[in-house]
C-alpha cells in the first residue's frame, strides 16, 4: 500500500490488546478513523469482523495485528518495523453477504455478513428448512440442527467446524453447508455460483423456532432468510508478504 503516515489503533477489551494500543499509540501516534491512511485492530478474529464492519464506509484498508485467541485474519502481531510492514503489505479484497431476514412478527432485518450467515435452531427439536436457489425449489425438507453459507474467508471458520469446504480465496463459489443434518442423513452440502441467491424457509416456525446469525448478530423467530452476494461493498484487508488469505487457506488443510 502506498504510504501509511495516519495510522488509527483500534483496540478489543483484552488486557494484552489494551496494553498493545498503549505502545503503539505512543510510538506511532494515533489517528481518528475518518482521518486514517490505514485501521490496525488489535485482537481477535471476532474484533477483527467488528471493526470490518464498524468501518465500511470508509476507505482506508486494515490490517490487524493478533493480540486474542483466534487469528486467522491477523497478522502477527510486532510493535517494531510496523511502517514497513505496512508499506509492504498485501491486499485482500473481500465481498460481505446480505442477509434479509423476515420474522415471524412480519418485520425484515437486513445484515452484512463477512464470513457467513447461519440458520440454527432455537428449541429443543431440530429445525425443518425448505432451501431455494434462484427462486427454484431444491430441497423440500432439510432436518437440521442448522444450515449456513459461507464465503470463502469464512469458510475456514464455522464452516470448517461443521465440516463443510474450505474456498479458495479467489473462488467465486459459496459454501451451503448443514449443521448436524438428520434428514437427509448423509447431506454433505453444495457449492453453489458467488452470484446465487439463498432462500430457506422455515417449516412449522411455531413448534420449531429458528433464529438467523451474520456474524454474530442475531435475528430471532425467522421464518424466511434470503442471502446474498454483496459486490458493490469490497472490504480491503492487508497482510504481510506470502501470508495472505490464499496461502492461509491452502495452509489450514495441511495442519
Amino acid at each position: 500500500m502506498p504510504a501509511a503516515r495516519n495510522i488509527c489503533f483500534l483496540a478489543s477489551n483484552a488486557s494484552k490488546a489494551q496494553h498493545a494500543l498503549e505502545r503503539l499509540t505512543a510510538r506511532y501516534g494515533n489517528f481518528p478513523p475518518e482521518e486514517a491512511d490505514v485501521i490496525v485492530p488489535l485482537g481477535g478474529d471476532g474484533f477483527m469482523l467488528s471493526t470490518l464492519h464498524g468501518t465500511i464506509e470508509l476507505d482506508a484498508p486494515v490490517y490487524g495485528m493478533n493480540r486474542g485467541s483466534v487469528g486467522f485474519l491477523m497478522n502477527n502481531f510486532e510493535e517494531d518495523g510496523l511502517i514497513e510492514r505496512l508499506e509492504a503489505s498485501e491486499q485482500e479484497i473481500i465481498n460481505p453477504l446480505r442477509m434479509r431476514a423476515t420474522c415471524s412478527d412480519g418485520t425484515v432485518k437486513e445484515a452484512l455478513a463477512i464470513n457467513e450467515v447461519s440458520m440454527l435452531r432455537a428449541g429443543p427439536q431440530a429445525a425443518k428448512l425448505k432451501i431455494y436457489i434462484d427462486g427454484r425449489l431444491r430441497m423440500e425438507e432439510l432436518v437440521c440442527d442448522g444450515a449456513l453459507l459461507a464465503t470463502p474467508a469464512g469458510s475456514t471458520a464455522y464452516n470448517y467446524s461443521a465440516h463443510g469446504p474450505i474456498l479458495p480465496i479467489g473462488s467465486d463459489v459459496l459454501a451451503l453447508t448443514a449443521m448436524a443434518a438428520f434428514r437427509p442423513r448423509r447431506w454433505r452440502g453444495a457449492l453453489l455460483p458467488k452470484n446465487a441467491t439463498v432462500r430457506f424457509e422455515v417449516v412449522n416456525p411455531e413448534k420449531r423456532p429458528v433464529m438467523a446469525d451474520a456474524d454474530s448478530r442475531s435475528v430471532k423467530d425467522v421464518i424466511e432468510v434470503e442471502v446474498r452476494s454483496e459486490p458493490e461493498i469490497e472490504h480491503k484487508i492487508l497482510f504481510d508478504p506470502g501470508h495472505g488469505l490464499e496461502e492461509r487457506l491452502i495452509r489450514e488443510q495441511f495442519v
